[in-house]
């Protein structure tokens, strides 16, 4: 196992977790226990987790994996998902993705759709994220909008005042939201305030809203609110959503399509 592979996986337990012991995280990874205490050193010098007394925890409340180290979490719902959503865009429009994994894979399948490959431009995308405007900015036929601002290095997304002159003079066919939880009473959320005021700006200036969430993100609330569940038009997500959470979904109005 890689060092990369081996942190990412360390991560995910600790998320989950909250707590992972020296001697814990070596069985589950097969590897010793000086090199999970290396890992865990290094870790903690990047400030991704607080060491303890034979093992570590998570690092602050809100804790929240950087980017590079969720892209492998339910990768085939992510894609799946990706895909159903760049099927609800139509040639020509304008369209808003904010940052995460699951609209990066949006921006990958959009990318790669045949009918997008020509006309000026083909597609017109607004985003606050710094990798999907980079993996995006090599489509000659895509016009790139890039809102502005300060970079949060967790999620590559740029946040702050100045986005507010881009969103505020621009309007949207189409708004696609990456979340961290999406519930009926709580509405569509993420850990960040500075990223949700951002994402609710893209929302207000969309004519549909899309959620693009796997279903491990439903029936949760987070800190940071971008907007109730009545302002979105659709949710996508994958096929374990519970029959209960679609009905509440739809009886606020979402529709729901799970792929």
């Amino acid at each position: 196992m890689s060092r990369d592979a081996r942190w990412k996986a360390l991560l995910e337990l600790l998320v989950e977790r909250g707590r992972l012991e020296v001697e814990e995280a070596a069985a589950e990874l097969g590897v010793s226990p000086a090199t999970i205490r290396r890992d865990f050193d290094r870790l903690a010098e990047q400030q991704m987790l607080v060491r303890t007394r034979g093992g570590a925890v998570v690092h602050g409340v809100s804790y929240e994996l950087p980017l590079r180290y969720k892209t492998a979490r339910r990768a085939s719902e992510k894609q799946r998902i990706a895909k159903a959503v760049a099927d609800l865009v139509a040639p020509g429009e304008a369209v808003g993705l904010t940052g995460g994994t699951t609209t990066t894979e949006v921006a990958r399948a959009l990318a790669v759709r045949g009918d997008l490959t020509s006309a000026s431009p083909a597609l017109t995308v607004v985003t606050n994220a710094l990798n999907i405007a980079g993996e995006l900015v090599v489509r000659p036929q895509f016009k790139i909008v890039v809102t502005g601002g300060v970079a949060r290095p967790q999620s590559y997304e740029l946040v702050g005042p100045l986005a507010d002159g881009v969103l505020g003079q621009i309007t949207l066919d189409l708004a696609v939201l990456g979340v961290v939880a999406f519930d009926v009473a709580h509405g569509a959320a993420a850990h960040d305030e500075a990223e949700a005021a951002i994402n609710r700006l893209l929302c207000e200036r969309a004519q549909r809203v899309v959620v693009a969430a796997d279903s491990s993100k439903l029936g949760r609330r987070a800190f940071a609110r971008i907007c109730a569940a009545e302002a979105v038009d659709t949710l996508v997500t994958d096929t374990a959503v519970g029959q209960d959470m679609v009905r509440r979904l739809e009886e606020a109005g979402v529709r729901v399509v799970a792929v």
